[in-house]
């Protein structure tokens, strides 16, 4: 049985993708950070799923984890890492917390090297190893390309974790490992849940409140009506197992692919520019 390492497991396209695999035939071992969401998910998925407890950001827990797979491949190489976990921390950039910013970079950018520099020997930089090369998934976002108004901090690690993947990508061929983002848009996951809770309290008395107010709603209702994570997850298992696939999962990834990914990419910038500003009131004071 093929084994893959997912990260982010715990809900949204983690979640789907975990469970597509699972039905696909794959062990799955599967990153989250408490023990409760891994008791869960085992009831859940039964033997073929194995939960590993770690944050991506800690190095030394990742390693451990790295050497639970490790015992069980017993010398075969690792089918597939899949870099998912994530998060978003919107806020007017002139206004938003270092701190907070600093994380949102730690967590979607930084985060998916160490899991990869932990786990690329599995994979196939260790020759020693039996079986072909695996493969690694980054999950990215329609935000890896598109830079929206207030989502700076999590446009920057998607950016970065789009580059990055071309680099490794280009550097992994030397052991045969192949690097391919995801780029998914709106996707019906609890993360909408939480984007209707998030505080926007820390900039009532700023020129962007009302425009923030807007986007939240926006996206809000758009995420309530975007695809099941299980779309992605079988997205994912294509880019694991199709003999040739393209570098990055952009089109079939993203609802209503025209006018929330096609035309944004054609038209001008300073044309986007000006649409955004329209439906959002960010019209110079």
């Amino acid at each position: 049985m093929s084994s893959v390492v997912v990260t982010g497991v715990s809900s949204g396209i983690g979640w789907g993708t975990a469970k597509v695999l699972l039905q696909q035939g794959f062990q799955v071992f599967g990153s989250v950070r408490k023990s409760e969401d891994a008791d869960r998910l085992s009831a859940e998925w039964g033997e073929s799923f194995t939960p590993l407890l770690f944050d991506i950001t800690d190095e030394q827990a990742v390693k451990s984890a790295a050497a639970v797979v490790r015992d069980h491949l017993q010398g075969q190489t690792l089918f597939g890492l899949v870099n998912n976990a994530g998060i978003a921390v919107p806020a007017p950039l002139i206004y938003q917390p270092i701190s907070e910013y600093r994380q949102q970079l730690e967590v979607n950018l930084i985060g998916p090297l160490i899991v990869t520099q932990a786990f690329v020997d599995l994979l196939g930089a260790d020759h020693q190893r039996k079986g072909p090369p695996g493969r690694i998934v980054n999950i990215s976002s329609v935000g890896g390309k598109i830079a929206g108004p207030f989502l700076g901090a999590y446009a920057a690690s998607k950016f970065g974790l789009e580059g990055l993947s071309e680099s490794l990508r280009r550097e992994l061929m030397i052991h045969g490992i192949d690097v391919i983002v995801v780029g998914p848009g709106a996707v019906a996951t609890e993360i909408w849940e939480k984007a209707e809770q998030v505080d926007t309290s820390p900039y009532q008395d700023t020129e962007y409140i009302s425009a923030m107010e807007r986007l939240r709603r926006y996206m809000v209702d758009g995420g309530r009506k975007g695809y099941p994570p299980e779309r992605l997850g079988k997205i994912v298992w294509q880019a694991l197992t199709t003999p040739h696939p393209p570098v990055r999962y952009g089109y079939a990834a993203v609802q209503h692919p025209v006018r929330n990914w096609i035309i944004p990419r054609l038209l001008p910038k300073r044309r986007v520019d000006a649409f955004t500003a329209n439906s959002l009131g960010l019209k110079r004071i």
